[in-house]
């Protein structure tokens, strides 16, 4: 087990922890959330020994393994495969040996320990090492041909993938991940966190991927007023426990509130009084003593909304037999998807699907005007105000300029103050206003790209990946703002509590096709590893009926489901009822919800004045629930016919 005992560590001049115990126990898999600068990325320091407490220790088992992943990758020319094998350093070092006595010893000489190396690396599975590392770059989204790329060759999102693959193959006791899904698209992400559930050792992740923590931990370490505090629990069960300890903590610091009113009442009354002074003095000394109870804080809270659409035409754009892709200045073509008829209606929220380098992003960038149409007519309507969000939006922010001098360069004619009000909301304050952004972190760049986007009143968002640097909270206001958006929105994300939240459709994009997904993320999924496990039931059958096991893992990209023949077949029948059964846990759940908060709502006092922020709150989660509940029932009655027809 993991103890940390008595430890405090000072940043500068600030205290970052103070007096923390904490202990971890072996297979633990635990989540590690925190504000930002709380200190997460810090106890990583001290817990691989590069950074030392101020005062207490951390004391680890005996001989503990530790992986983690490295934060910068050499422009080498050494093999994407071999690069990732690296990773497994033990292995490294006997195969180095074993080359040296081979190529510099008398082979009869050295032969019982040429012997011993064998056996040692028969004992680090040497023999089918390759595999493996094939394995994991297969599910990090790595194709066979890319796998024998040099590392120089990749960006750098695709090099921390490689880092990624280095610190998995690393045999270990204790595994540290720093937002892992930061570079990873949907489908990645899906692979690592089955990976992780299948790890043996004691995982500390950090992350802003709810869902991920939610499929992957089962303890939460929270950081907060320079402590650690475990709860037993995925993130959701953090969120319930720590909302009920708030409610007491305000319970209890109300009635020490009241009974300290009460004590300084009889002090005031009867301080001045000969026959009471005794009894007054014991009063006073009994409030002097009592311990001053502080109120559990949670994060000041952001929210923003997208202000309403002044108009918006319907369609908002028509496809007609496009081809998407790229042209070089030389005129070349790649082609990315071909033959799309699309129609984007008013009002319309779809998610779009697909591997990484299927044509998301492309698709997104054709619509939004960045990249022309390769063949084919696009014709978008009159009034169409676009807000797009690209993949890379932060590199294309002025980082000598400030967040002022970025509003009202597409606001020129507004006041300033307007300006400096309207950033405000966006937790710009003060002097942030006019500071150039290049200290700025990750989240406050991305907010600072979504103020602009909210400024310009869009009737449709284009929203590539948003969620890259936004810690938890931010996530949640963006997930909130979205879902009361009244315009049109598409929307590709690895983050799948947004893609739940606020799309209502899914279009995948996959062998150079864009068609209908007919399911939601959890058949995704489903569908996604049975794709995969055929493919390497294929592969397995030998070379004359399917490519190598990595290649053709790495290339089962899932393809959206053809219409259902009018005679179903009884698999088909046992899906539509076992997707009926998922639907009906969901609507009992949410009916629930529902239930509690129309309680909530039946409060005369929830609508006192001090209470306008919860109030509103409540509203608004009564109304999303409405909506999941209206959408879930409408397909509930979809399914329920279609298994009618399934049995004629």
């Amino acid at each position: 087990m993991i103890r940390l005992q008595q430890l405090s560590l000072m940043r500068g001049t600030k205290p970052l922890f103070e007096n923390v115990d904490l202990t971890l126990n072996p297979g633990d898999k635990i989540g590690l959330i925190g504000a930002n600068g709380a200190g997460k990325s810090t106890l990583f320091g001290m817990l691989r020994d590069e950074l030392h407490p101020d005062q207490g220790n951390i004391d680890f088992p005996p001989n503990w393994r530790m992986a983690y992943v490295a934060q910068e990758t050499p422009a080498l020319e050494r093999q994407a495969i071999e690069y990732a094998i690296d990773g497994d350093v033990t292995l490294r070092k006997l195969e180095a040996e074993l080359a040296e006595v081979e190529a510099h010893h008398d082979l009869d000489a050295a032969g019982h320990r040429m012997g011993e190396l064998y056996g040692l690396l028969a004992d680090a599975d040497a023999y089918t090492v390759r595999s493996r590392g094939e394995q994991l770059l297969a599910g990090l989204g790595f194709t066979q041909e890319q796998m024998t790329q040099s590392v120089s060759s990749f960006s750098g999102g695709w090099r921390m993938r490689l880092n990624l693959a280095q610190a998995l193959m690393c045999p270990s006791d204790l595994l540290l991940l720093d937002e892992p899904t930061n570079h990873l698209d949907l489908d990645a992400i899906i692979w690592l966190e089955d990976w992780l559930k299948r790890y043996a050792g004691t995982l500390i992740v950090i992350s802003h991927d709810r869902d991920f923590l939610d499929g992957v931990v089962n303890v939460i370490v929270h950081i907060d007023e320079r402590k650690l505090k475990r709860y037993t629990g995925n993130y959701s069960s953090f969120e319930r426990q720590r909302a009920a300890q708030m409610i007491l903590a305000q319970g209890m610091l109300e009635k020490q509130q009241r009974k300290q009113e009460h004590l300084q009442s009889y002090i005031n009354r009867f301080k001045a009084q000969a026959s009471k002074a005794k009894q007054a003095q014991s009063r006073i000394k009994a409030l002097a003593r009592m311990e001053e109870l502080a109120p559990l804080r949670a994060a000041a809270e952001f929210s923003f909304e997208f202000r309403e659409p002044l108009r918006a035409p319907n369609p908002l754009l028509t496809l007609d037999d496009v081809s998407i892709g790229y042209r070089s200045e030389e005129g070349l073509e790649k082609q990315i998807a071909s033959a799309i008829n699309f129609s984007l209606q008013t009002g319309q929220r779809i998610g779009l699907l697909g591997v990484n380098g299927a044509g998301k992003s492309t698709f997104i960038k054709t619509i939004a005007g960045e990249l022309q149409a390769l063949h084919g007519d696009a014709n978008f309507g009159k009034g169409l105000v676009i807000g797009y969000f690209a993949q890379h939006q932060l590199e294309m922010l002025r980082h000598d300029e400030s967040p002022l001098w970025h509003l009202a360069r597409i606001a020129p004619t507004v006041r300033e103050q307007e300006l400096r009000n309207f950033l405000g909301s966006f937790n710009f304050p003060g002097n942030m206003v006019t500071s150039p952004i290049k200290p700025f972190s990750g989240g406050e760049k991305a907010r600072m790209a979504l103020a602009l986007i909210v400024w310009q009143r869009p009737n449709l968002l284009l929203l590539d990946e948003p969620t890259n640097h936004l810690d938890l909270e931010t996530r949640e206001a963006l997930t909130d703002a979205l879902a009361q958006f009244e315009g049109t929105l598409m929307l590709v994300s690895h983050d799948r509590h947004l893609l739940r939240a606020t799309t209502d459709q899914f279009l995948i994009v996959a062998d150079g096709a864009l068609t209908p997904f007919d399911g939601d993320l959890d058949d995704y999924k489903d569908w996604l590893f049975k794709t995969k496990l055929e493919a390497k039931n294929l592969a397995a059958a030998g070379p004359a009926t399917a490519a190598p096991t990595a290649a053709a893992i790495a290339a089962a990209v899932p393809t959206a489901p053809k219409p259902a023949a009018p005679a179903v077949s009884s698999g088909k029948r046992k899906t539509i009822e076992t997707r009926i059964k998922r639907l009906e846990e969901k609507i009992a759940e949410l009916h629930q919800q529902k239930s509690a908060l129309d309680a909530k709502l039946a409060e005369p006092d929830i609508y006192d004045n001090s209470r306008k922020s919860e109030l509103k709150t409540l509203q608004e989660a009564q109304a999303v629930c409405s909506k999941d509940l209206d959408q879930l029932e409408a397909e509930w009655l979809e399914q329920q016919e279609a298994l009618e027809h399934s049995g004629s």
